[in-house]
């Protein structure tokens, strides 16, 4: 185990933001991982597992325990009806996503081009264009999860008790992608539709027009484009009740919705927009709203006291406006986690 001392945390996140680690050691197995947590307890410090660091905001104090960050590699994929895929918890996701569109085999097409690590995959139960984790895991290596929106018990109940090593999945092969969102029905027609494309055909046109419209919104991690110096989004689609939304409804007759397990979902763009911040806002020089999507918070030079100021003004706003507290979606990270 190669413990370093004093480590900028900024360079290991997409927001580029976060003093030093008071300790900080990469873990490529399960026994380095163990070796870490030993010496955390033993001398009583906070520890903090990190993947790929596109889901996090450590403060500008730092952090004075030890960084633990998952290198566990490997992805070992198994033919048949029901193709499976294995992977170490520090690969990178897109990665994995790219191993197994070319083979035609379908269940993650839509998570193309999502940034971070396979290990951080069911913690935060990813999804995107109406595909989930939660519909193609088979285990993770520690125990099952308990899923909801964006969320599952490696969130709640069992926070900070457990290290996702590996994650199984199970695919499907010889099928056609099913396309639930309207948006990405449109992205894939412009591209010639599924009609008379083969299966093996179709799952890659998904992933293209998924990466085609992510970068559209500045949602695919590029040097050259400051937009991309985010967590993505940084507050998640709030679901209502039924009566609570009807209500909303009642004074804003505009408002789009999705239905949800036991509710209505309220996209929180249109919340942050039509609260009074745009696409390109800026309360300060430090931070602002990506200039392509309404709910990318950017780091635009400044300091994580920067971004979490605005993340408050704009939550505070949506909160004044539409009576709805936001959820953050990245995990702020702090000397007590």
């Amino acid at each position: 185990m190669e413990l370093r001392e004093h480590v900028p945390l900024a360079p290991y996140t997409t927001f580029g933001l976060g003093g030093k680690a008071r300790y900080f050691v990469e873990c490529g197995s399960e026994d380095e991982v163990r070796a870490a947590l030993a010496y955390a307890a033993e001398r009583r410090l906070p520890a903090y597992v990190l993947g790929g660091g596109s889901n996090v905001v450590f403060l500008d104090s730092g952090f004075p325990g030890l960084i633990l960050r998952l290198t566990i590699g490997g992805i070992e994929l198994r033919d048949g009806p029901s193709p499976e895929v294995r992977a170490g918890a520090g690969v990178d996701w897109d990665t994995l996503v790219q191993n197994v569109v070319p083979r035609g085999w379908t269940g993650v097409e839509c998570l193309s081009g999502i940034p971070g690590t396979v290990g951080g995959t069911p913690i935060q139960n990813v999804g995107a264009y109406g595909q989930e984790i939660a519909e193609s895991l088979v285990s993770v290596e520690c125990l099952e999860c308990a899923f909801g929106y964006r969320d599952s018990r490696f969130k709640r109940a069992d926070r900070g008790r457990y290290v996702v090593l590996e994650v199984t999945l199970r695919l499907a092969r010889d099928q056609k992608p099913r396309i639930r969102y309207p948006e990405l029905q449109r992205a894939v027609a412009g591209l010639g539709g599924l009609d008379t494309v083969t299966p093996t055909e179709a799952v890659g046109l998904v992933r293209q027009a998924v990466l085609a419209l992510r970068r559209s919104k500045s949602m695919v991690l590029d040097p050259a484009d400051p937009n991309t110096r985010s967590a993505g989004s940084f507050f998640t689609n709030p679901v209502l009740s039924a009566a609570a939304f009807a209500d909303l409804a009642q004074r804003w007759k505009e408002i789009p919705s999705f239905p949800a397990d036991g509710g209505v979902k309220v996209p929180a763009a249109w919340l942050v927009e039509h609260a009074g911040f745009p696409k390109g806002y800026r309360s300060g020089a430090g931070a602002g709203i990506s200039t392509r999507h309404a709910l990318a918070l950017v780091n635009r030079g400044g300091t994580s006291a920067d971004l979490l100021a605005l993340a408050e003004e704009v939550r505070a706003g949506v909160e004044k406006q539409f009576g709805i507290r936001l959820a953050y979606e990245p995990e702020v990270v702090r000397s007590e986690t």
